[in-house]
């Protein structure tokens, strides 16, 4: 089955990639140019491995959405122009739209500020049989607050729980 070979296949390149042990990795110790090598194998041949990834993640897509047991999150976090709206949409082109919901952050709204503190993310979590995209995430908010204690001041949390370590 050509979607048993997609998956082993996806496994095996992500393998390398994969963090098991998050007490002791750090983002230092990782080379963000990393190819594996594959620069020159891959390149040529790159419009025909993303239509065939494509294609297994609608067949993907509707098993998840008739098994109706779990849900799906992809967080896409980069620095601007770096080219996640690009990815989403190579990506994400052969799903189908009605099981699938993106939500971007930007600042907090006023009706997100009146809300606890990472409501907006909890809020926009997919249903089970869905599909959802985070272009940005919680990740974000949690360490923009520490940089910068004055944005942690407009979330109105009461004061006694505001610490270091939030």
């Amino acid at each position: 089955m050509k979607l048993d070979r997609v998956i082993r296949q996806s496994r095996k390149l992500s393998h390398p990639f994969r963090i098991t042990d998050g007490d002791r990795f750090r983002l230092a110790d990782i080379d963000p140019g990393d190819t594996l090598g594959l620069d020159s194998e891959i390149r040529p041949r790159a419009k025909e491995l993303l239509a065939t990834g494509v294609e297994a993640l609608a067949e993907l897509q509707d098993r998840l959405y008739a098994q109706d047991r779990w849900a799906v999150l992809l967080i896409f976090q980069a620095m601007d122009a770096a080219g996640k709206d690009g990815a989403i949409k190579h990506v994400m082109s052969g799903v189908n739209p009605q099981g699938c919901q993106v939500f971007s952050f930007k600042s907090p709204s006023s009706e997100e500020l009146d809300h606890d503190f990472l409501w907006r993310s909890w809020k926009c979590l997919p249903e089970r049989g869905r599909i959802g995209i985070f272009n940005r995430s919680y990740y974000e908010e949690t360490l923009v607050v520490r940089v910068h204690p004055e944005l942690l001041a407009r979330q109105k949390l009461p004061p006694e729980v505001v610490s270091k370590r939030i």
